[in-house]
């Protein structure tokens, strides 16, 4: 299988589930695009696309001009090409702005382990119906996706208390997770090397957080870890059922 990678800083790749893909022979495709790696014209080459995390914001276009054809790109993917699609925290919002909604400042930002909050419709879901339906999760993020209410292409997967839209799908095939899902033993420490994120994670949690928010991660990794690997499993399914 071929994925295309997008990435918008080096140390938040596909994490715990690149492991897996690596493992089972995937072909990755990473475009570094913080790095000015430029997006591939041919798309329809690749059997799915992941699209990850970032200190930077959807309308930081001026600062970040490869946003724009980044867009484009995972609306070409999504919306014409209808390929298997997974966004997280800044690849979710982008994908809830190309289908139509807006990105907003969360109030409060949620960072830390934190609750999700299944709807029924998970229960019928290709990727999620085996989850329970509460989970653990990490969260790092400030803004969230809101205004895709009226999309009927768009199902409401999971919430938190301040966040709606920690999971939503487009039709069948293309997913929005707010959350980290992806983490590893090592993802908090190295997060917690990005200025951007050190800043939210003090304000938001005092000063020296971090080790504290590190510690709780890792009694919580079995569990994130196990639920990424079934995330994976069932991703695979959806290739192979197009």
């Amino acid at each position: 299988m071929n994925i295309i990678v997008l990435q918008h800083i080096k140390i938040e790749d596909p994490g715990y589930i690149k492991d897996l893909m690596l493992a089972d022979g995937f072909n990755l495709t990473t475009i570094e695009l913080d790095e000015g790696k430029k997006i591939p014209s041919d798309l329809n080459k690749f059997d799915g696309m992941f699209c990850m995390g970032g200190p930077m914001d959807t309308f930081m276009e001026k600062e970040y001009p490869w946003l724009v054809d980044e867009k484009k790109a995972i609306k070409e993917f999504v919306v014409n090409l209808k390929k298997p699609y997974l966004g997280f925290c800044l690849g979710c919002q982008l994908l809830g702005e190309v289908l139509g909604g807006k990105v907003v400042k969360s109030n409060p930002a949620e960072i830390g382990i934190m609750d999700i909050n299944f709807s029924k419709e998970k229960d019928n879901d290709n990727l999620f119906s085996e989850f329970p339906n509460q989970i653990k999760s990490l969260q790092w993020h400030s803004y969230e996706v809101q205004g895709i209410e009226n999309n009927k292409d768009i199902i409401l997967l999971a919430s938190s208390p301040v966040t709606k839209y920690q999971i939503f799908k487009y039709q069948n095939h293309a997913y929005g997770i707010q959350f980290h899902i992806e983490i590893k033993d090592t993802t908090v420490n190295e997060w917690g090397c990005v200025p951007e994120y050190k800043k939210d994670l003090e304000d938001q949690l005092g000063e020296g957080a971090l080790e504290k928010f590190d510690n709780t991660a890792k009694v919580n990794m079995p569990d994130m870890n196990n639920y990424s690997k079934i995330l994976y499993e069932n991703f695979k399914q959806i290739k192979k059922n197009e």
